[in-house]
């Protein structure tokens, strides 16, 4: 069992995901407000952190910094509807465990988060 945040400015999607990875057994918390889930961040310690790339008031590549100065151990999975080569390539050389576009496939989801904490 994880601890895991995911970040995603539509709820919907973040909803269906904890659906699925709560039937695994995690442990899982959903924002969808990027400062407000990095507050949560400082006090709480999460294995692995689903978060989108463009968010309203915040950019995913920020996000993904401030994770990793909190917790360079913590696991990051990015999604987007807006990928591209260059912004992968970022990504990977950001510290991103894994990438996948929008929609995200559950069964996608869970099988990363199975390698993550490999």
């Amino acid at each position: 069992m994880a601890r895991i945040m995911i970040i995603d400015y539509e709820k919907i999607a973040a909803d269906m995901a904890k659906l699925s990875l709560e039937r695994e057994g995690h442990e899982i918390e959903t924002f969808v407000n990027p400062a407000i889930a990095l507050e949560r961040i400082r006090e709480t310690e999460f294995d692995i952190v689903v978060t989108g790339l463009k968010m309203k008031d915040r950019d995913g590549f920020e996000v993904l910094r401030s994770i990793k100065d909190l917790n360079p151990r913590t696991k990051v999975i990015m999604i987007t509807a807006f990928a591209s080569l260059d912004v992968v390539i970022e990504a990977v050389r950001g510290g991103v465990h894994d990438f996948f576009p929008k929609p995200l496939k559950t069964a996608e989801l869970r099988e990363s988060i199975r390698r993550a904490l490999g």
